[in-house]
């Protein structure tokens, strides 16, 4: 698993983004469940994901961060990247961030890629 903690912070808001290879809507559940098993995940607002499975199915999950999932798929369809979840983990701040929500999880997908493209 690839982790970037501390990628972004916003009105007390503040990103991080997690990665790796998975199969199949089981390896998802596995890979999601291993990561909650850090306390700090686990407590997290949203655990927002992602995944284009090497079968060509589209699979997220938005956590209550309503459109992030289909925001992190659109950038893995462009990066043409099958078969690697990524997920953005939110722990809220107290002050809602509108549409720059959106920018912060591109931002956070993008530094994920550079990070460890595979």
């Amino acid at each position: 698993m690839n982790q970037l903690t501390g990628v972004i912070s916003d009105r007390g808001s503040r990103y991080a983004v997690s990665g790796g290879p998975v199969r199949d809507s089981a390896g998802v559940e596995a890979f999601l469940k291993q990561l909650k098993r850090a306390r700090k995940f686990a407590r997290a607002t949203h655990n927002s994901w992602g995944v284009i499975l090497p079968d060509g199915a589209l699979l997220k999950g938005d956590d209550g961060e309503s459109g992030a999932g289909m925001v992190i798929l659109r950038m893995l369809e462009r990066e043409a990247l099958t078969g690697h979840l990524i997920v953005v983990t939110r722990w809220y701040g107290g002050k809602h961030l509108g549409g720059d929500r959106f920018r912060h999880i591109q931002d956070c997908v993008r530094a994920y890629l550079e990070a460890f493209a595979p």
